[in-house]
């Protein structure tokens, strides 16, 4: 994602130069002056059992580092281990998992971290600081014919160190805010520096890691399957004996965790699918919610007119009254929260009473449709009528294409809907042959540098399509991300937003709701934001099928 953004980090004195420089953003914007569910922390975890979960595609190869799909992290997870994890029931904090230890220098240039003693491999080897260093610079230098599909996010590292068996220093070339939370990165898996040295694409075809499980087969178009490995660096843990990820989709699933055949599933269900789990299940069923790190977008081009014209992009994005189609679709589709630029529930997220100072965030549709309709006679734009390119996923793109529709209909503007499979879609976007499209935007965490990377300039990144150059947007960009005081990142933010939301480049419609629904019997598991995270299953365990959750997580 980050692919064409990092390695102009090296050069962002340049960006500045054609923009704000760096230096005197930062003077200028100075200051003058979750839900967690499932953790069950007041219940004993029982060791033994199996758990049977869902998983609704197969991993086509099991190299972490090269893949970007929950469908390879659900089932692989298990088998590895990263240096640093979110600690899921007190998301977004950090947590060490083969580190032991860390400290950062003041300079924030120098992260050195201790490691565990005595963690095993699954083949019996020791891991030492050596494997750590190997995997990490396959990230950052992949070499030929290995792919590193977060390459970019680590080019800050200039070098590693390994002064001793436990001890792993990494250098950076310039302060990265986002580093820490870049090294709890559960794509980071360790591997053995061995086999890499005897085979760089090893990962690929092989499992063989620190985690809690280790591998036992992978069966393609039926199921995944690990057993507890007994050396893991955790005493006790893990409690389950294994685990079987069934490769399954659909109805299949909900009828299956239904049934009890499976215990549940770790991406997301529908309202519908969760109302129908409830009314079957009862408290058999324990259901989670969270602001899902995943928000849907509006992209304009730029490149055709009308849409070069600023007031014509504000025009259409003022139009749409967001907290209406947040009350109306939130029972029917993934859609749920009005937001800006950073998800809701996000400690950095803004505020909704200076949300809606921002355009096409206000809660008084008739004076912003009137201001649309003004913008666009201003512009000299009359019966303006373009094609809305949309994918041909009913939920939750189909009621968001309707609604929009609708609401531009009401300025006197005609739009139809072009539904496009994924890979049209796909196409159409990275080609520019739309006029307005659906966009998505999805992380493993929460972090400025993630979030608004789709709408800073396209020479600068692969995922903003829209052909929009905006030179302080960029500006705004670099020095949020080099910036270590949480207030001054934050007001550099906010500045980035609501110049995003006057351009209109970009704009983000609604963010997605997650919803897990999974059995009561499933114990030490906590939903996140992101569906990438906590799926390691280290600290899950089940309770017997004849008991049930009671109040204050004890088992009745």
């Amino acid at each position: 994602m980050l692919s064409r953004l990092r390695p102009q980090f090296r050069q962002r004195a340049s960006v500045a130069a054609r923009a704000l420089t760096l230096a005197s953003l930062i003077a200028l914007l100075a200051p003058t002056a979750g839900f967690a569910a499932g953790a069950d922390k007041a219940a004993t975890p029982r060791r033994g059992g199996t758990l049977d979960f869902a998983v609704e595609s197969e991993p086509s190869n099991y190299d972490c580092h090269a893949n970007v799909s929950f469908a390879f992290m659900h089932p692989v997870a298990p088998h590895y281990s990263t240096l640093l994890k979110f600690d899921a029931p007190n998301y977004p904090a950090i947590k060490g998992d083969l580190a032991e230890s860390w400290s950062v220098s003041p300079d924030k240039r120098t992260y050195t971290f201790k490691l565990r003693p005595n963690v095993l491999f699954h083949d019996g080897s020791r891991l030492t600081s050596a494997d750590v260093k190997a995997s990490y610079e396959r990230i950052v230098n992949p070499p030929e014919g290995v792919f590193s599909a977060r390459r970019a996010s680590y080019a800050a590292i200039s070098s590693i160190e390994t002064p001793d068996a436990r001890t792993v220093v990494f250098h950076l070339s310039w302060p990265e805010a986002a580093m820490l939370a870049n090294f709890a990165s559960p794509w980071n898996c360790i591997y053995s520096a061995a086999k890499l040295a005897l085979d760089p694409q090893f990962p690929k075809t092989h499992i063989l890691g620190t985690g809690p499980f280790v591998f036992v087969e992978h069966v393609e178009k039926s199921h995944w399957t690990g057993k507890r490995f007994d050396k893991y660096f955790e005493p006790g843990k893990p409690y389950l004996d294994g685990y079987v990820a069934h490769f399954m989709k659909g109805e299949a699933v909900i009828a299956a965790i239904e049934h009890g055949d499976i215990q549940g599933q770790f991406r997301s269900v529908t309202p519908a699918e969760r109302d129908r789990l409830v009314a079957a299940m009862g408290d058999k069923v324990q259901v989670s919610e969270t602001p899902w790190l995943i928000n849907l977008l509006i992209d304009f081009n730029a490149k055709h007119p009308p849409f070069d014209d600023a007031r014509v992009r504000r025009a259409l994005s003022l139009a749409i009254d967001r907290w209406r189609a947040a009350a109306e679709m939130a029972g029917t589709s993934y859609l749920k929260f009005v937001g800006g630029i950073l998800r809701p529930g996000f400690s950095m997220a803004t505020p909704e009473a200076e949300l809606a100072t921002l355009p096409g965030l206000s809660h008084d549709i008739a004076a912003s449709r009137a201001e649309a309709k003004r913008l666009l006679a201003e512009a000299g734009v009359k019966n303006l009528s373009f094609t809305l390119v949309n994918r041909d996923i009913p939920l939750p793109y189909g009621p968001a294409a309707d609604y929009v529709i609708a609401a531009w209909r009401a300025i006197g503007v005609t739009a139809t809907e072009k539904k496009l499979n994924t890979k049209e879609w796909e196409a159409a976007l990275h080609s520019g042959a739309f006029d307005v499209a659906f966009d998505f935007g999805g992380d493993y965490f929460d972090d400025p540098t993630q979030q608004l990377e789709r709408y800073i300039s396209p020479d600068l990144t692969s995922v903003n399509f829209s052909g929009g150059t905006d030179r302080t947007l960029d500006a705004f960009f670099v020095g949020q991300a080099v910036t270590s005081d949480p207030r001054q990142r934050t007001k550099i933010v906010r500045e980035f937003e609501r110049r995003v939301f006057e351009d209109s480049y970009v704009v983000p419609l609604l963010w997605w709701n997650r919803i897990i629904a999974n059995s009561s019997r499933l114990r030490g598991w906590a939903i996140t934001p992101s569906h990438y995270l906590n799926q390691d299953l280290a600290d899950v365990w089940l309770a017997p099928p004849e008991q049930r959750a009671c109040a204050g997580g004890k088992i009745c």
